[in-house]
């Protein structure tokens, strides 16, 4: 199997563990700066998710990965400051994205993965 294109990882720093269950939604950013919704999907059991799009269907330009904390957080019967949390990227011809997103209730970290 060829490597995805695309792929996150979601720590929840609060408990130590994967975030499994969390809704993300990818959107591309349209020409008249609207955003369009590519893909809708959620976290695995070790909060992983690979996108499942070839080089050719994952054009150069800006995107933007859409968690849904606030419902991750509900589901565990706690309180988040945030309720979605939304990381815009560039991408660039023939490279592979990993975008993790460590989080807790109350704060959030990403950057660039391999």
């Amino acid at each position: 199997m060829s490597r995805p294109i695309l792929s996150t990882h979601v720590l929840d720093t609060s408990t130590g563990k994967p975030a499994n269950g969390l809704i993300v939604k990818l959107f591309k950013k349209r020409d008249d700066s609207c955003w369009t919704l590519w893909h809708n999907t959620v976290t695995s059991s070790d909060g992983r998710i690979q996108f499942p799009f070839s080089k050719d269907f994952m054009a150069v330009g800006i995107y933007k990965l859409r968690f849904n904390v606030g419902d991750y957080y509900n589901n565990l019967n706690k309180e988040t400051l945030y309720p979605i949390v939304e990381i815009v990227f560039n991408t660039k011809e023939d490279e592979h994205y990993h975008i993790p997103l460590l989080l807790s209730p109350y704060g959030y970290s990403t950057y660039r993965g391999s």
